[in-house]
């Protein structure tokens, strides 16, 4: 059992879900989470939230139904600048981003424009996390991406949404298991994230954990139930 999913999705990132973050942190609470981070889809996409949205989120509370909560972004990147959909003052109002390509904002290129993107995009202190980097369409030279993580200190993630059957990045096994090996490498901290869309998926990692073990990943480079190294990188500017 994992104590935290910080990659989810409520109403207001405009597509596969009617839940509010409200309704998200009982859905954790009753799962056994004791944190729950909520990322919204930046203003890029279609239906998400307005930047108005992400700055009002500073003022709301941090725990429901005995769940931590944490309010951040999954950001949009836009291009091989690695510019994001959410200004600075906002996303230092916000617990932490988590930075990602969508091809509605950023078309696959080759593979220096592609990784370039990701090397850039970490530079931004509020970005902690990279979202789904195994996605097929992006051709990446993974070992510079996760060789920069390790030094600008930005997690990796696996994402359930990318391994399960449900998932629509293509066969993401023979990248996952080389951001695995990378990391294990560079002992750069992994999560498992759920990308749930509402409250369906909250803290399902039934393949992310699977693919992990079949890699031999350590799991004390896995931070899900670290909550305090956890929170430390997250907080970290």
């Amino acid at each position: 059992m994992f104590l935290s999913d910080i990659h989810t999705h409520s109403i207001a990132s405009g597509h596969g879900t009617s839940c509010t973050i409200t309704q998200m942190a009982k859905a954790a609470s009753c799962k056994g989470l004791s944190l729950l981070g909520i990322t919204d889809h930046g203003p890029s996409t279609i239906g998400a939230g307005t930047v108005s949205y992400f700055r009002s989120l500073s003022a709301a509370p941090r725990k429901r139904f005995g769940i931590q909560l944490l309010l951040g972004a999954e950001v949009n990147i836009l291009d091989e600048q690695g510019r994001i959909d959410l200004p600075a003052d906002v996303l230092s109002g916000l617990d932490y981003a988590i930075a990602s390509m969508h091809v509605q904002n950023l078309r696959p290129a080759d593979r220096q424009s592609n990784t370039l993107a990701l090397l850039n995009v970490m530079q931004h202190p509020c970005v902690k996390v990279l979202g789904h980097i195994d996605n097929t369409q992006y051709d990446l030279d993974y070992e510079a991406v996760i060789r920069s993580a390790a030094h600008s200190q930005v997690l990796m993630e696996i994402n359930e949404a990318s391994l399960a059957p449900y998932g629509y990045r293509g066969d993401t096994r023979p990248n996952c298991r080389r951001i695995l090996e990378l990391c294990l490498q560079y002992q750069v901290p992994v999560l498992l994230s759920s990308d749930s869309h509402g409250i369906s998926h909250i803290g399902d990692f039934t393949y992310g954990e699977t693919f992990a073990k079949d890699c031999n990943f350590p799991p004390d480079l896995i931070l899900n139930n670290q909550i305090p190294r956890l929170l430390s990188f997250l907080m970290k500017r």
